[in-house]
């Protein structure tokens, strides 16, 4: 039997590989965790090592742009008029529930400033909505962003030991028993 192979499409093919590193990613970070091995990423996307090298010359380079998409949603939940704090931290859960990878990785290497500058970003749309809430006399004067950040972090770790049809059960839970203590 001949032995097919791929077509090597060279440079013509970087953005489909890289779009296909990506989607592969998510869905490996989701099923296995942040620490999933490379090469199953590379199997999954059906491209090979040196496509993701070239692409992206670290796991946390890869991670980040899995994340970008979250990232920029909870962007635009913000930017909506009439967002409340309870929205945002409610999106931030299920996409948690979806993927806890990329607390996996915030909380993995706080020290890079690739990371540092996409935890500020979410910290800073936390930031204003808290602010509200206080004012409104929802959430006590004391909850830092610090705070939120912290607990999302926690509700993951918790979330990473759960089989996936147990999340959304647990992070309410989870969401109840840490808003008695940040609620007025």
């Amino acid at each position: 039997m001949p032995v097919v192979r791929r077509v090597n499409r060279g440079p013509s093919a970087a953005a489909e590989n890289r779009a296909a590193l990506i989607a592969a990613a998510r869905e490996v970070f989701a099923s296995d965790g942040y620490e999933a091995p490379l090469t199953s990423i590379t199997r999954v996307a059906r491209v090979g090592q040196g496509s993701l090298y070239r692409h992206f010359p670290d796991r946390i380079s890869l991670a980040l742009a899995v994340f970008e998409d979250g990232v920029r949603e909870l962007e635009a939940l913000a930017a909506r008029p009439g967002t409340t704090l309870d929205d945002m931290l409610a999106l931030m859960t299920e996409q948690t529930i979806a993927s806890t990878a990329f607390i996996g990785m915030v909380s993995v290497s706080p020290a890079d400033a690739r990371v540092l500058r996409v935890r500020d970003r979410v910290a800073g749309l936390l930031e204003g909505l808290l602010a509200e809430a206080q004012q409104a006399g929802r959430v006590r004067a004391d909850v830092t962003t610090d705070d939120l950040m912290l607990a999302m972090g926690m509700i993951a770790g918790i979330l990473a030991k759960e089989p996936a049809a147990a999340r959304h059960e647990t992070a309410e839970l989870a969401w109840k028993l840490i808003r008695t203590g940040i609620d007025t």
